[in-house]
C-alpha cells in the first residue's frame, strides 16, 4: 500500500522536463497575446496543428527544435526569446519587498517618479502618438486633437495598407506577421519623415516590436490610452465589431482581451502618458489630452475669434 502511494506522489511530480515545456508553452502563449495572433492564425503560418499548439500552451508537448524554430519564425521572435533564462536577474530583495508592499496607485506613481527622474530624454518628440488596443479612443480623441491643432491625423494602419496594396487582413494572409511588422517600421519612418509634428494612431499591437516602438517613443509623445477590458468589450460590441467574438462566446473573447492586455502591460506602461478612459466622457478624457499635449504643441491652436 505504502508503494503504492509512494509511485503516484512521485509520477505527480513535475519532472524538469516537464518544467521546462511549461515555461516554453507560457512564453509561446505570452508573445501571442501580446501580438493578438489568434491560435487559428498561428497554425496556419507555423504549419502546426492547433490541436498541438493547445498541447505546446499549456506545456503538454514534447516540442523538438524543429517545430520551435517553426514557431518563432511564425511570430517573428528569436528562437531563445521562447526558452526559459537561467540567467536572467531578479531584483534586488530589499527593492523587491518594498514594491510588493505598494498599492496599484503607490506602484503607477512609483513607475512615473522613476520615468521622470531616470528615463532618457527624447529630444527629438514633435508630434503625439496615440497606443491601445481597439476601441480605446485613438480615433476619437486623435482626430479631434489634430483638428484643434491643426495637424495632420494619420492612422498607422492606412500607410501600411498604401505600401503593401492590400488590407491589413490580407497582409497578414499572404505575408504573415514577418511582413506586416516590416511594413509596420517602414510606414513609420515615412510617417517621422514627411509628417514629423502629427497626431499618429498606432496599431495596438506595434508595441511588441521593441525596435519600432522605441523609435515611435524616440520621435512622438506617447499617450496610452488605457480602459478596462469589460469596457472595451461594451465599446467593440457597440461599435459592431465581432472580431474577438468570432469562434468564442463573451466570457472567452473578455478572457482574450485581459490576456492581451496584460501581456502587453509592460509595454504600454513606457508610454509617456497613460490616459485611462474608463467611466468617463469624450470630452473629460480629451481635455485631459489636450493639456498634456499643450507643452509640445503649443503655438499650433487655431485662432478661436470669430
Amino acid at each position: 500500500m505504502n508503494n503504492q502511494v509512494k509511485d503516484k506522489t512521485a509520477s505527480d511530480t513535475p519532472s524538469p522536463g516537464q518544467d521546462y515545456a511549461a515555461v516554453i508553452g507560457s512564453r509561446v502563449r505570452a508573445i501571442r497575446a501580446r501580438r493578438g495572433i489568434p491560435r487559428k492564425q498561428l497554425s496556419a503560418e507555423s504549419g502546426i496543428s492547433e490541436r498541438y499548439l493547445a498541447q505546446i500552451e499549456t506545456g503538454k508537448a514534447n516540442i523538438s527544435i524543429e517545430l520551435l524554430q517553426r514557431l518563432a519564425q511564425a511570430m517573428v521572435v528569436p528562437i531563445h526569446g521562447l526558452l526559459p533564462d537561467p540567467a536572467q536577474q531578479a531584483l534586488p530583495a530589499t527593492l523587491r519587498d518594498l514594491l510588493q508592499r505598494l498599492s496599484p496607485t503607490q506602484l503607477e506613481e512609483a513607475q512615473r517618479l522613476l520615468a521622470e527622474h531616470f528615463a532618457p530624454r527624447r529630444a527629438c518628440q514633435s508630434g503625439i502618438a496615440l497606443i491601445g488596443i481597439r476601441c480605446s479612443g485613438k480615433t476619437t480623441l486623435g482626430e479631434r486633437l489634430a483638428a484643434q491643432y491643426d495637424l495632420p491625423f494619420i492612422r498607422l494602419s492606412q500607410v501600411i495598407e498604401r505600401q503593401g496594396g492590400m488590407r491589413v487582413g490580407e497582409i497578414l494572409e499572404m505575408g504573415g506577421q514577418r511582413t506586416y511588422r516590416r511594413l509596420e517600421r517602414e510606414a513609420l519612418e515615412q510617417v517621422i519623415h514627411e509628417h514629423p509634428q502629427s497626431v499618429l494612431e498606432a496599431g495596438g499591437g506595434l508595441v511588441t516590436e521593441p525596435e519600432t516602438f522605441q523609435h515611435l517613443l524616440d520621435h512622438f509623445y506617447t499617450v496610452w490610452l488605457k480602459a478596462e477590458p469589460a469596457e472595451l468589450m461594451r465599446r467593440l460590441m457597440a461599435v459592431g465589431d465581432m472580431r474577438p467574438l468570432e469562434g468564442n462566446n463573451y466570457d472567452m473573447a473578455l478572457e482574450d482581451v485581459t490576456r492581451i492586455l496584460t501581456e502587453r502591460d509592460e509595454e504600454y506602461r513606457q508610454a509617456d502618458l497613460i490616459l485611462d478612459t474608463t467611466g468617463r466622457s469624450v470630452d473629460d478624457c480629451f481635455q485631459e489630452l489636450a493639456d498634456a499635449s499643450r507643452f509640445l504643441l503649443d503655438g499650433r491652436v487655431k485662432a478661436t475669434s470669430t
